[in-house]
């Protein structure tokens, strides 16, 4: 089995699904409070 040297893994690929999550749950979070305060405006 290959030695492993702290620092010398390829993470691109896991910062880019990071980011992508964290845009998506950025947005989604902004989504859900404009829609509960349109609710709230409409609904109520």
């Amino acid at each position: 089995m290959a030695e492993h040297k702290l620092g010398t893994m390829n993470i691109e690929s896991q910062e880019k699904t990071f980011d992508g999550f964290v845009n998506f749950v950025s947005k989604s979070v902004v989504f859900i409070l404009v829609l509960l305060v349109l609710m709230a405006v409409f609904i109520i």
